[in-house]
């Protein structure tokens, strides 16, 4: 049972483009792995911008 785990930040990710992740994700896996659409999950974590770093600094991004 695949187990896929994608983590954004938190700026306004439409629900429609979850769905576009996870059908994504899900037909990436049938694809290459083979593994069944079924019992192939996935989970979209939400991360607050403030928690996110890159390049060794703390990501501030377009967060309104």
């Amino acid at each position: 049972m695949p187990y896929i785990n994608i983590r954004v930040t938190d700026e306004e990710v439409t629900a429609e483009q979850k769905g576009q992740l996870i059908a994504g994700a899900t037909q990436l896996v049938v694809d290459v792995l083979k593994k069944n659409p079924q019992t192939t999950h996935v989970v979209i974590d939400e991360v607050p911008i403030e928690n996110w770093g890159v390049n060794g600094k703390q990501y501030l991004g377009a967060k309104k």
